[in-house]
């Protein structure tokens, strides 16, 4: 039997996530799922119950995935060397063969996680029912000024369908979407996953977008985490160089949400044991929100 403390305090945590679970019921969270929490086995275990978790205490998880370090790894493998430009992967057609065989794997293995743990997830792409638009994504040059570089089949949101995602929702179901994107021809496009869950959430008018990553949150200069912050502030900091390479599209992602409509954006260390429920439930949190002006943590 568990000493009395112990006790005490899982009765503590379970009255301080009685207010947040009345305030998001029956509210959109897109997870933006990514990092150690896809590689550790525990970790990911742990993040499918979160998820069935949240689902059935009534909120609307959307689940969105990324696979970066698995497509790198098997392009390694096969002598293919990875480059990024302004932390995006360039992507060839024999990269984007890769992108997709490694994405339906992993989105795969997600659903099956989510299932075992009593949940009903479905696994898409941006290609079904083409309701993920996207067009070339063009990025700024590293070295000349003003020049544009095509870095292959790599794209941006152009226009995401909500009524496939409040199909399933209608229905109970837990959709989990591999970020690819279908173009005008049909074609293919590979796009950064943080910016598909950033656009999804603003379409859904999610309540909130959580970023689930390798890091512990938002850093300042002195390298501390920042844990309430607020879009302005966010600005600065790509402005002074404070937030720079890989952390700028995972940041842009968060940004847009949250000037277009979604209460609250949280960046969130996916090396956490269960830090979905932390960040979600509970008044501390475990990572960075990222707010308008008006909101803070406590308000959601």
């Amino acid at each position: 039997m568990s000493e009395p403390s112990t006790q005490a305090e899982k009765a503590k945590t379970l009255v301080e996530a009685l207010p947040y679970i009345r305030r998001f019921h029956d509210k959109t969270i897109v997870i933006k799922y990514g990092g150690n929490a896809m590689t550790d086995d525990a970790l990911k275990e742990g993040f499918a119950r979160d998820v069935v978790m949240l689902k059935l205490v009534g909120m609307n998880p959307v689940v969105v995935h990324g696979g970066g370090p698995q497509i790198g790894d098997l392009l390694t493998k096969m002598g293919k060397k990875s480059e990024f430009i302004q932390g995006m992967r360039v992507t060839d057609v024999e990269t984007m063969n890769v992108v997709e065989m490694v994405l339906g794997e992993l989105n795969q293995e997600i659903v099956g996680l989510i299932n075992q743990q009593g949940g009903k997830a479905v696994g898409l792409t941006g290609q079904d029912a083409a309701f993920i638009r996207a067009q070339k994504l063009l990025v700024k040059s590293e070295t000349t000024q003003g020049e544009m570089l095509d870095i292959g089949f790599v794209g941006e949101v152009k226009a995401i369908d909500p009524e496939l995602i409040a199909l399933l929702d209608s229905r109970d179901f837990i959709p989990v979407i591999a970020p690819i994107g279908v173009g005008d021809e049909g074609e293919a496009y590979n796009i950064n996953a943080d910016l598909v869950a950033g656009k999804l959430a603003e379409t859904l008018r999610a309540e909130k977008l959580v970023l689930m990553t390798n890091i512990t949150g938002v850093l300042n200069k002195d390298g501390y985490v920042v844990h309430n912050i607020t879009a302005q502030q966010i600005d600065r900091m790509i402005e002074d160089g404070t937030i720079s390479g890989g952390m700028i599209p995972k940041i842009a992602g968060a940004l847009d949400a949250v000037k277009n409509g979604v209460k609250t954006a949280h960046i969130i260390d996916g090396r956490v044991e269960h830090a979905l429920l932390l960040e979600v439930l509970t008044d501390a949190g475990v990572g960075t929100a990222i707010r308008g002006a008006a909101a803070n943590r406590g308000q959601g």
